[in-house]
Order: C-alpha cells, then structure tokens, then sequence
C-alpha cells in the first residue's frame, strides 16, 4: 500500500507549481483587467479582446499564424509519418544511423536551426533569384523543424503495435498497399493525430526561426507582440498572449489524448 505525500512534498509541490503557472496566470487575469497598463485590478472588461478583432495588423498576423500552422502542420505531418514508418518497418542501409540524427535537430537550439535556414534561404535567393523571404520560407522552416517531432511520436506509435497484424493480412490476400490502408493505418491514426496536434502547438508559439525567416507582411502573433513589448506591455498584449497560451494547451492536450488512445 502506498503512503500519502507529505506535507512537506506537497507544499513543495505547490510552490513548484505555482512557479512555472503563476505568470501565465497573471498574464490572462490582466487580458480582463480594466485597467489601461496593468495596474490594481479596476474591474473585469473583455474590451481588450474587442479591440484585437477590430485591428487590421493584429487581424493579419492571426491569419498569417493560422497560415503558417495549418500548412506546416499538414505538410509536416505527411512528411514525418512516411518517415516514421520508414524507419520503422522497412530496413534501410544506415537505418540505425538516420534514426539517431533524428534527434539532433529536436536538440539543436532554435537560434542555431533559424541562423542556419536564414543562409540557406539567402544562398538560394542570391544564386538562383528564389525563395524571398516570407510566407513560403517561413513554412519551409516551420516544416523543417517539426517533421523529427512527427517523426518520433509515429515511430514511438509504431513500436507498440504487433506486426503480426499486419502479416495475418497478408496472409489473408492483402497487398502491401491493402494491410497498409486497411490494418496498419487505423492503428496509427492516433499517433498521426496527436503528431499533427503537437506540430500546430509548436508552430502556433514559435518566435525564433518565424523571426529569422519571416519578410514583408508575413508578421505572426509571436513577432508581433514580440514588437509591441518595445513599446511597453499593454493589456492588448496581455490578450494576445492568453489566445496563444490557450491555442498552445488546446494542441498539447489533443496530442496528450490521441497518443494515449490504445490500439483497437
């Protein structure tokens, strides 16, 4: 029988706790404070959310976020699955070598992975007249950075299904094409699922490689309000960061859910 926590575990608990999820805290109650710089409480008011759907910048660089997500997200997705299942359940020469380098880029700091694409993009505009910066650069980074992750989450899917399902259909007539379609992807929806989920998560907050590959009227919610704090932190800014904030749980507890689901 296991003992309860102590007082004293759960008082460090809370402390804990309270540490990494007090600031959020502050930063959503003062997105309704009435109060113009986040000063005492002066009442509840949602007019700072108001404002954000009435002003083109901040209008565009929603669209440009959601953009920039969605695209990635499924680009990425598709990309990463194939990956994962590559490594997975077909031999590969260096196979074991391919998988390690997976993870380097999940390890490399964003500053270093953002330098690293912005020459690259810059080579290939100076040499060879494409690829301005913007949009489309933005997306090519974004997917460069989240196919190891989708990669990860359908290989650790994989792992713990039985291939002897999908050799039962084959030895029932199935093609390679057929226990794929019919046995072998049901099984993964999930992982796919909760890949895609974590994907949009990590695109919708990302500041670093956005700001080094981002152009002209490609601006995001992270660059944007990135911009504004120079001008002090106003309750609009508080606003904007309790959206991103709940866009980024919303993402994480899909790909918590789906990658928890167990096979049929």
């Amino acid at each position: 029988m296991t003992r309860p926590p102590s007082i004293l575990f759960r008082a460090l608990a809370c402390l804990l706790y309270g540490f990494l999820y007090l600031p959020i805290g502050v930063v959503v109650l003062h997105s309704f404070n009435a109060a113009r710089r986040g000063g005492p409480w002066a009442g509840f008011t949602l007019e700072y959310y108001r404002t954000l759907l009435e002003s083109p910048e901040k209008l565009s660089a929603v669209q440009n976020t959601l953009t920039l997500a969605i695209a990635s997200t499924a680009l990425s997705t598709l990309l990463g699955t194939m990956l994962g299942y590559g490594l997975s359940r077909h031999s590969l020469p260096g196979k074991r070598l391919f998988a390690w380098l997976l993870y380097l880029p999940v390890m490399i700091p964003d500053i270093v992975a953002a330098v690293a694409m912005l020459i690259c993009f810059s080579a290939v505009r100076d040499r060879l007249g494409l690829l301005e910066l913007g949009l489309p650069t933005m997306i090519i980074a974004h997917v460069t950075f989240q196919i190891p992750f989708v990669a990860i989450v359908i290989r650790s899917r994989l792992a713990g299904l039985d291939p002897a399902m999908e050799e039962a259909a084959h030895d029932l007539g199935a093609d390679g094409w057929q226990a794929f379609r019919h046995v072998t992807l049901p099984l993964m929806a999930p992982g796919i699922l909760a890949a895609a989920a974590l994907s949009f998560t990590l695109s919708i907050d990302d500041f670093v490689v956005s700001f080094f590959t981002a152009g002209p009227g490609s601006t995001t919610l992270p660059i944007l309000i990135y911009s504004s704090v120079k001008r002090g932190i106003t309750p609009e800014i508080n606003a904007l960061s309790t959206l991103i904030v709940l866009a980024s749980v919303a993402g994480t507890l899909l790909a918590v859910r789906f990658q928890r689901r167990e096979p049929a």
